[in-house]
């Protein structure tokens, strides 16, 4: 079939709507992640390394749980050709009796979960838990629409607001000495906020109708747009089971720490892409050009917004772990390695985030299902031959060496995939990343050269000239990016 043309109009629009979406959930996401990780060093002075691991379990497996709130059905009104207004009550209740089951089986499910990690209280956080469940879920139609509807300044208004609340409700609580329900009412709290602002943004009246039929198209995608989530979720959390399980809540901590640095700026580009590129994806798709044209804008982007941040953690390692002590005073200092070999892997996971969307607009969820479920089982593989072989703190290496493992294969594949189905040649794909490659050169050289300095090896210079690096390098790629575009 032959391929309609691009025309300039189309062309620009379809970048103005990824800019916009970019610019607003970019910032929101930027400030949020600030917010976050200011109160996450905070709470960490006020916790002992034992309770930051068991308050990690209990979010891991809350984030796992939460995976099956609405089942796709959010990802299936985005892409939705026509919707009713019935169509939506029906899908509201059916969403909300899911999140009820779900968060009743989890909570039965918690016993067992106390006995595997021999951890005390977990059924008590379980229903705390299960309370997130029914909030998540009454937020799935509102914004959802909020996508469909390309309203991204709304969404990074709620976005900012909930992790805000949730950062402060995180942080008065370990204040106050609660321990590890800082983590865990920080998390719960998330879900209240982002209810409130979803139906602010977004108003929406549930009425008494239901109907099954109504809603079953709308399963149908959802269901296998779903499973690819779902296995997303434990492919994000699964290390921090096994980790608990085979190295304990203190070893955990210490993981988290140097997990949460690295990959949290990936997964919240995952997060930018989803909202942003799926509705503008879905809109393009039935014009391959079109969608290759927004494809390898986006990579552009992506890559520009997360180089210059991942090699800044890089070179700031050690430094930055050092100076991180719990409420005992013990160090992360032992976070430091792992944190490197996660900020290099958090580069490439990057780089295959957009496969995803492309997969869901192009009306292949079960595709990325399957995609998702062979990386989560072969990340699994890993981590558990490293904890049956590797003991101590260098299993948290070994862990670590792990997630560095599996991208590059699923980036391989990545690549064949959108060369024999949309035509896109791997030099292309490449082109993306050569100007921020050539920055985190200059970033890495711009260091090296105080090292002759004696006053340079101190931590706080050493943050200090990292902190410039990176500065310089976004301020280096913004202006190429305005130059470029220039008349």
């Amino acid at each position: 079939m032959e391929e309609e043309p691009i025309s300039a109009a189309e062309t620009e629009q379809h970048k103005r709507h990824l800019t916009r979406g970019f610019n607003w959930l970019g910032s929101g996401i930027i400030i949020a992640r600030i917010t976050d990780f200011v109160t996450i060093i905070a709470v960490l002075t006020f916790l002992t390394k034992t309770q930051v691991g068991i308050g990690s379990l209990v979010l891991s497996i809350g984030m796992m749980v939460e995976a099956f709130d609405g089942l796709g059905t959010g990802d299936a009104l985005i892409q939705a050709k026509s919707l009713n207004e019935r169509q939506l009550q029906s899908l509201f209740w059916f969403i909300m009796a899911l999140a009820f089951v779900v968060g009743v089986l989890a909570v039965l499910l918690s016993p067992a979960v106390g006995w595997i990690y021999g951890m005390e209280g977990i059924p008590v956080y379980f229903l705390a838990l299960a309370v997130k469940q029914p909030l998540v879920g009454g937020a799935v139609i509102p914004i959802a629409m909020l996508n469909r509807e390309l309203r991204y300044e709304k969404i990074a208004i709620i976005n900012v607001i909930s992790t805000f609340g949730a950062a402060m409700t995180r942080l008065v609580i370990a204040m106050a000495g609660g321990g590890s329900w800082a983590l865990v009412g920080g998390y719960v709290s998330s879900g209240a906020f982002i209810l409130a602002g979803a139906l602010w943004a977004s108003p929406f009246k549930p009425g008494w109708y239901f109907n099954f039929g109504s809603i079953r198209p709308l399963l149908s995608f959802g269901l296998r747009s779903a499973s690819a989530n779902i296995s997303d979720q434990i492919f994000k959390n699964i290390d921090y089971l096994l980790v608990g399980w085979f190295y304990g809540a203190a070893s955990l901590a210490v993981y988290r720490v140097a997990f949460d640095l690295a990959m949290e700026p990936a997964m919240a580009v995952g997060s930018l892409v989803n909202r942003t590129a799926l509705p503008v994806f879905a809109r393009v798709a039935a014009v391959p050009a079109h969608l290759r044209e927004a494809l390898l804008w986006s990579l552009q982007r992506l890559t520009t917004l997360t180089a210059p941040c991942m090699a800044g953690l890089v070179l700031l390692a050690v430094p930055l772990t050092g100076l991180l002590h719990d409420s005992q005073g013990h160090s992360y200092k032992a976070a430091a390695l792992p944190l490197q070999i996660l900020a290099v892997a958090a580069m490439l996971r990057v780089a295959t985030q957009l496969v995803t969307p492309v997969l869901m607009s192009s009306g292949r969820p079960g595709t990325a299902a399957k995609l998702s479920f062979t990386t989560l089982l072969l990340l699994s593989g890993l981590i558990l031959l490293a904890g049956l072989t590797v003991h101590g703190n260098a299993g948290l290496v070994a862990v670590s060496l792990a997630w560095l493992a599996v991208y590059p294969l699923l980036l391989a594949w990545s690549v064949v995939y959108l060369r024999t189905q949309w035509q896109i040649h791997p030099l292309s794909l490449l082109r993306p990343f050569l100007v921020p490659g050539l920055t985190i050169v200059l970033m890495t050289g711009f260091t090296l050269a105080f090292r002759p300095f004696g006053w340079s090896a101190m931590p706080a210079a050493q943050i200090a000239i990292g902190l410039t690096a990176v500065g310089l390098a976004y301020a280096g790629l913004n202006w190429h990016a305005r130059h470029k575009t220039s008349p």
